[in-house]
């Protein structure tokens, strides 16, 4: 057997636009009312975003339960829909589902366990976008598949569902005050790339989602970056 690194996405592929579309509605129906409750889990998330901050402690606090909601969102992706669902379509599935549960972990760690995921959107100019990442997500990015030819029993929800989760939480990254987390932005960015490729490849009208949330979250990711780094350099120049 070749190894693993050899294959392409035509390789993993082995079903049709209409198979993809399908496997979706048969989730859905399998896992109802768990949308329901993923939504309100994002709306929350959400909701703890816009609340104003009162002191760094309640600001923590606030973040390490939205890292919490959004490490659970990844656990349940990983295991009901890559390791149960997907992995009845392709083998690849079950290398995302580890995929999907090392960021859990990453997010458990980092920000729930450490703190070091401080959430702010009302930061910079990249919070800010990442703030509106985080909402085409959650009320959008459904609504954009019924536009491209889903049916309603067929649309990807966030928390439930792998693209709009991993849009979701590249927004959310996008929001945290100080360093761009990169670390916790791999997975995210990775699995949208594989998806924007598996969906391209099938010829589905909506590849672009995942392909335009990460060609934004890089360019935001590394604007910060430099911008950062260019502010450490101006400050060693004033100081010496």
């Amino acid at each position: 057997m070749s190894e693993w690194w050899t294959y392409t996405i035509a390789d993993i592929k082995s079903f049709s636009l209409e198979t993809w579309y399908r496997l979706f509605e048969l989730y859905n129906r399998a896992i109802w009312p768990a949308q329901i409750a993923a939504l309100m889990a994002g709306l929350a998330m959400g909701s703890g975003l816009h609340l104003p901050h009162r002191g760094p402690g309640r600001h923590t606090w606030r973040s390490r339960v939205i890292a919490a909601i959004l490490a659970a969102c990844w656990i349940w992706v990983a295991i009901v829909f890559h390791a149960h669902r997907y992995a009845t379509l392709t083998w690849s599935a079950r290398y995302y589902a580890w995929g999907f549960g090392i960021e859990a972990a990453l997010l458990g760690w980092v920000g729930v366990v450490r703190g070091r995921l401080l959430l702010d959107r009302a930061g910079d100019a990249v919070a800010r976008a990442g703030w509106w990442l985080f909402l085409f997500a959650l009320f959008v990015h459904p609504i954009a598949g019924l536009l491209f030819g889903r049916t309603w029993r067929q649309a990807e929800v966030f928390g439930v569902a792998p693209d709009p989760t991993a849009v979701a939480t590249l927004g959310l990254i996008l929001t945290a005050a100080g360093r761009v987390r990169w670390e916790l932005l791999a997975v995210p960015l990775l699995w949208c790339g594989i998806s924007a490729a598996t969906l391209l490849s099938m010829r589905a009208p909506d590849a672009w989602i995942p392909l335009a949330a990460t060609v934004v979250a890089v360019l935001l990711a590394t604007w910060k970056t430099l911008a950062r780094r260019r502010g450490r350099a101006r400050r060693r120049d004033n100081t010496g």
